[in-house]
């Protein structure tokens, strides 16, 4: 019997996925220009994934007393960092999309994600590569597993046939955006296909309880390609970010329903694979003896892990009338309202000298505390006076050149103390409940931003 399809013709935009019934020049939505595309969707009355599990299931309303709280155990991806960011391992049932640039190494993580999970059988489905291209990836990151199971697929049928017969613990899909499904006359990559595979996934994840990993494509302007529904549908939205001329790799959360999304994954590219970095403080900061003007460390706190960062600034003359601004892994906002309050609260005239800052090992940092490490750092280098290599900083600077306290400052103390810095300097008000005779450090607490400038250039 021919299945019944509805067909209907519709005008997706191409950047945010807003649907319309006639093309409109400006996207109402994302104010795009010329975005619209027509597209044929054809939707059909029989469910792609409704033989898989036998039969459909109906849900039923219950009262949230007699609702099961009870969490169930999460899959362990042998990986520490990502277990991390996570929190805490795959949530049966869960679909989690990662995104990042061409190059950065989201297959190799995906790949290794399935290679660690030896107990588990794992369906790891390739829309962009031959199964021979993965082999030889798996032999680079010299691992290897009987039950990761390989297939090169674009077809979400062929796909629901192949979970049919293996049954996988977990799927790899690489890339959402390679797939299509006969159920809408559209090329793969399309709004309306990406829209549809998801919901087919999303909808086999919750009803068999398996975790699908999704790899999503990037944009020019670094968002997630595809219409913006697509990170409403998934549980959890991973960004694996870094600069491909630096060997580390920051693995971020930005959405996250089973877990915090404020915590951090650190990895090194090697020519193996990517590499657990369990210490980032020490392979962040640089090993010169001598101490140069223009570098600071600051102690930085992304999620619950606390690591010390080097942060580096150069202060010229303009040679040019117009001063720069340049910023790399630091917020340009941020820095010019810094060097406005170094103007007006602190007497020092930057407006017409160039001002480059720079945090090393090429991370991006959001944490307000490197505020007071990065006007010692434009201080330094503007007097070119170094300052010392045991001193480290931490602390918020306001607008009228206070310094505010900051968060969890044991654990920042802490980190410096057991890298081997001999002081620190924090906010007066952190001090309120903190046991100073528990750190060997010494701790200078500072309320103005003055006080710090007397202590280290008198």
């Amino acid at each position: 019997m021919a299945t019944k399809a509805k067909t209907k013709s519709a005008w997706f935009c191409q950047s945010c996925g807003v649907e319309s019934t006639k093309w409109v020049g400006k996207c109402p939505s994302c104010g795009e220009w010329n975005s619209f595309v027509e597209e044929v969707v054809v939707k059909s009355t029989t469910s792609t994934i409704a033989g898989i599990n036998g039969q459909n299931k109906k849900n039923k309303p219950q009262k949230i007393s007699e609702i099961s709280s009870s969490e169930a155990s999460r899959f362990d991806t042998k990986n520490g960092e990502l277990n991390r960011v996570l929190g805490g391992g795959l949530v049966p049932g869960s679909l989690i999309l990662i995104g990042g640039e061409p190059g950065i190494g989201k297959s190799t993580l995906a790949l290794q994600i399935a290679l660690n999970l030896k107990s588990y059988t794992t369906l790891y489905v390739s829309g962009e590569e031959s199964a021979q291209q993965i082999k030889l990836r798996g032999n680079r990151i010299n691992s290897d597993n009987e039950n990761c199971l390989i297939v090169s697929e674009t077809s979400m049928e062929n796909i629901f046939s192949h979970v049919k017969n293996t049954s996988p613990d977990i799927i790899v899909i690489d890339s959402i955006q390679t797939l299509a499904t006969e159920s809408i006359e559209a090329g793969p990559g399309s709004v309306s296909q990406i829209r549809e595979c998801t919901s087919q996934l999303l909808r086999f994840a919750k009803e068999s309880s398996t975790p699908v990993i999704l790899i999503g494509h990037i944009t020019k302007d670094g968002n997630l390609a595809g219409p913006k529904i697509l990170e409403h549908m998934v549980d959890t939205v991973l960004q694996f970010e870094g600069d491909q001329n630096h060997m580390y790799r920051i693995l971020r959360s930005t959405k996250n329903r089973f877990g915090s999304t404020s915590e951090m994954g650190i990895y090194e590219m090697q020519h193996n694979g990517l590499r657990e970095v369990s210490n980032p403080s020490e392979l962040l900061l640089s090993h010169e003896d001598e101490s140069l003007s223009g570098v600071t460390i600051s102690a930085s706190i992304e999620g619950m892990r606390p690591f010390l960062i080097e942060i580096q600034a150069l202060v010229s003359s303009a040679a040019y009338g117009t001063p720069q601004r340049s910023s790399t892994g630091f917020d340009l906002r941020r820095l010019n309202m810094l060097l406005a309050v170094l103007e007006k609260r602190a007497g020092f005239k930057l407006s017409t000298k160039d001002v480059f800052l720079n945090i090393a090992g090429g991370i991006k940092v959001n944490d307000p505390a490197i505020d007071l490490a990065v006007i010692l750092a434009v201080l330094s280098s503007s007097t070119d006076v170094s300052i010392p290599k045991e001193v480290c900083f931490s602390g918020e600077i306001g607008l009228s050149g206070e310094i505010r306290p900051v968060s969890r400052i044991d654990q920042r103390i802490s980190e410096a103390e057991k890298l081997g810095f001999k002081q620190i300097f924090i906010p007066k008000h952190n001090s309120k409940g903190l046991d100073t005779s528990k750190f060997k450090i010494k701790i200078h607490l500072v309320s103005k931003v003055g006080e710090v400038f007397q202590t280290l250039f008198r």
